[in-house]
């Protein structure tokens, strides 16, 4: 078990600070060079297949865990393949982290679902770059490997879940966009891979502690038809479409049977249905997850026969913090062949092979080091991902505010000038910090400032109100950073209230009743923001998530009108009631007590997926296209092996600027019918995209690309169906234009889903 969230991402860190450099692989001068291995003549199979060859059982044995003890007799270093990089290069066992420079830090961008909520997949590639290329030019120096255990891709569903904030979000068209833009980015477009990147959890891993429930013995049933509608879509982008280095099996059961011991999920769909072989791929554990097998779900008598059952299902790695399955076990009592072990080496070492792990100076990204690091244009990026994320959830027409040397500003809050709490789950050591005072001292302004409280009652010892109202009354504009911090959701940590914490909301209460503008910035995941919808006294809200090194810099960039908003919300902002949901209902569509979930399902938000403010005025039409289209006449025009891949013609839309600010805007195209079988989804997104820098009076035209598949359902099997119909495009949110579109011909099923065994 892991300990609580803070603890453990300071473990993370901590570990990697003190961990050493790893040797790398030496093809020219050790006892490795013999070995076709290191042949960069040959295939990535025969050499992968030659090292595995020359190993002895025991050797094997100790390189099926994540900490692999190499094979000295061969020249074969010890591999850690835990390293983490899921907003830029993280703390891991697998990663050091200098004490000085070089190699003391890493750009550290926002949280993957305020990266989402700009609602662009070119942002995304080059974040994706970025990563991607500091985190090779650490493992090219010894500093990590070269497999990061990145991306998050679980869909967001309950807004409880502790870790929603590292996923892009709970629509599966946005994550699967937002995935395929980052896994082009990680791991590049050479023969050769950047980094190996990891899909995880695999899969329906969205609880962490909840009812008496934890993810270590939750078993999520799930239909086939919400399994293959929604939990596995962002998967098969993955596997399917991107075709990534690696997945990582989750803790959890699905279907009475752990993720990790599920032939189901890891050979029936993943490796056949996908077909995720053509580069032997592996699979790794999540850490301790093999022990879970016995331990937890009691799916097995015993850890070694736990231990065989999860490789002989698939998988090929265990990530172990000590020595928490039993390999030897497993083996000595021959439920774990050696067939099965070289087949997990071979997966594994041509893994790294493809990445150029043995290739030395030869390989294509050998050239990578300290000076590709936090560069100034990875810099400009990680505060553009952030200034383009932040939404604007309310505002009375105080934002943007008019600044100068000579405002009295106001800066309350917890995380006003606290450097430590702008970083979320999963962080590196950033290159600095930059707070909202910091950002406003650099601007000349006149400042009080006051701390706040985080989760503390209005019942706790106050001894936040008198400061904070001191520094309200000597100034002319209030701003109020609060929301949550990471101790409120994380690893293990789920939330059990949507609620903005009491005592926040009583000094937001005596803040507004000063009667001067008072600008709300919101930390951390969604909270019910009903009650600071309606007061009158709140004049603004924006919501930040955890915004990275230049968080602070993008908060004062937005709030003083240098740049506008136009992030929207990748996320439902659900009601405080919400929670009367058990968390380990998975299921989708409304019944009983389950309202539904998500906008395609729930109908009553406090803010809706897709809500979004702007400084300007924006009117989006969709231009001349075709009123019905051929089913038939689409299928015969597409070659693609996976027809819900194939593209329809782009959708035309055009957005005026009708204000007077210069702006970007998110077209978001939402689709609704009553085609095929009920119940129909509310809506659901069906193409996006962001048109940037339109100035007032101006119009920009875009041509959004979409395919089948967003037009496409899924039946009770899990098969994805293609129906005849009338379907309702709808553009914006709030909609600002309709379009009727007619499906002519007979249902075609796109994807025959594999029944479950």
């Amino acid at each position: 078990m892991k300990p609580s969230s803070a603890a453990y991402i300071v473990g993370l860190a901590l570990l990697a600070s003190q961990s050493s450099s790893a040797a790398l692989p030496d093809c020219v001068n050790g006892p490795l060079k013999s070995n076709k291995v290191c042949d960069v003549t040959a295939s990535p199979a025969d050499r992968a297949f030659a090292l595995v060859q020359a190993m002895q059982s025991d050797e094997k044995l100790q390189n099926i865990i994540s900490k692999s003890q190499g094979v000295s007799r061969l020249g074969l270093p010890p591999y850690n393949w835990w390293s983490e990089a899921l907003h830029g290069v993280a703390g891991a066992p697998g990663v050091s982290f200098s004490a000085s420079s070089p190699w003391n830090y890493a750009t550290s961008f926002p949280m993957p679902l305020l990266m989402s909520a700009a609602f662009d997949d070119d942002l995304i590639e080059r974040v994706g770059t970025v990563i991607g290329t500091e985190a090779r030019a650490f493992g090219n120096a010894g500093h990590s490997g070269i497999d990061f255990w990145t991306p998050n891709i679980n869909p967001f569903k309950d807004p409880r879940w502790g870790r929603g904030s590292e996923t892009p979000g709970e629509d599966t068209l946005r994550l699967k966009g937002y995935v395929a833009a980052l896994l082009r980015g990680l791991e590049g477009n050479h023969a050769q891979r950047r980094i190996i990147a990891t899909c995880k959890h695999y899969a329906a891993n969205d609880l962490e502690s909840w009812g008496g429930v934890t993810r270590h013995n939750f078993n999520a049933k799930i239909t086939l038809q919400d399994l293959a509608e929604y939990y596995l879509q962002p998967f098969q982008q993955c596997a399917r479409d991107s075709k990534v280095g690696s997945f990582m099996c989750s803790y959890n059961s699905v279907n009475g049977v752990p993720a990790c011991a599920n032939k189901y999920l890891l050979q029936t769909i993943l490796r056949e249905h996908w077909n995720w072989t053509s580069g032997n791929q592996y699979i790794t554990s999540d850490c301790e997850a093999v022990q879970d097998v016995s331990l937890n779900h009691h799916y097995a008598p015993t850890n070694a026969a736990g231990t065989a059952l999860t490789f002989n299902a698939g998988m090929d790695s265990s990530c172990e913090y000590t020595s928490s399955s039993d390999i030897p076990g497993a083996w000595q009592s021959k439920q774990l062949t050696e067939a099965t072990v070289d087949r997990a080496l071979r997966r594994l070492y041509e893994g790294l092979v493809r990445a150029g792990y043995f290739d030395g100076a030869k390989a294509h990204y050998a050239s990578l080091g300290w000076s590709d690091v936090n560069t100034p244009q990875a810099q400009q990026l990680a505060l553009q991902a952030t200034v383009d994320g932040i939404v604007m959830l309310k505002n009375d027409g105080a934002l943007p505010l008019n600044l100068h040397s000579r405002t009295r500003v106001a800066m309350i809050g917890f995380w006003a000038n606290a450097t430590n709490k702008l970083q979320g789950g999963y962080s590196g050591k950033a290159p600095y910090l930059h707070t909202p005072v910091y950002a406003a001292q650099r601007m000349g302004l006149t400042l009080n400032v006051a701390p706040g409280p985080i989760l503390e009652t209005a019942s706790a010892q106050d001894n936040w109100t008198a400061n904070a109202l001191a520094a309200a009354s000597n100034s002319e504009v209030v701003l109020y950073f609060g929301g949550l911090d990471t101790s409120a959701a994380g690893e293990e940590v789920d939330r059990t209230s949507l609620e903005w914490p009491s005592a926040q909301v009583a000094l937001i209460n005596k803040l507004a009743g000063l009667g001067k503008p008072l600008v709300i910035v919101q930390e951390g995941d969604q909270l019910d923001n009903t009650p600071l919808l309606t007061n009158k006294g709140v004049s603004s809200i924006l919501w930040v998530s955890w915004p990275g090194q230049d968080g602070g810099t993008a908060v004062m960039q937005i709030i003083s009108g240098m740049k506008s908003p136009a992030g929207r919300l990748p996320v439902t902002q659900y009601p405080a009631n919400y929670t009367q949901l058990a968390m380990t209902d998975m299921n989708l569509r409304p019944n009983g007590s389950n309202p539904g979930r998500t906008y395609r399902w729930y109908p009553n938000p406090a803010q809706a997926f897709g809500s979004g403010l702007h400084y300007t005025t924006f009117m989006a039409a969709f231009a001349n296209y075709s009123a019905s289209l051929s089913i038939l006449n689409i299928l015969d025009g597409c070659k693609n092996i996976n027809p819900d891949t194939c593209a329809l013609q782009p959708l035309p839309v055009s957005v005026v600027n009708t204000g007077n600010h210069t702006s970007d805007f998110v077209a978001l195209v939402f689709v609704a019918s009553q085609a095929g079988p009920n119940p129909y989804p509310i809506k659901s997104l069906a193409a996006y995209g962001r048109l940037r820098n339109i100035t007032s009076g101006h119009t920009a035209t875009a041509a959004l690309p979409w395919t089948l598949g967003s037009l496409a359902r899924h039946d009770e099997n899990g098969n994805t169906v293609l129906y005849p119909g009338s379907y309702t495009l709808m553009l914006d949110q709030p909609t600002q234009m309709t379009m009727n579109l007619v499906l002519t011909g007979d249902p075609v099923v796109l994807d025959k889903w594999p029944a479950a065994s």
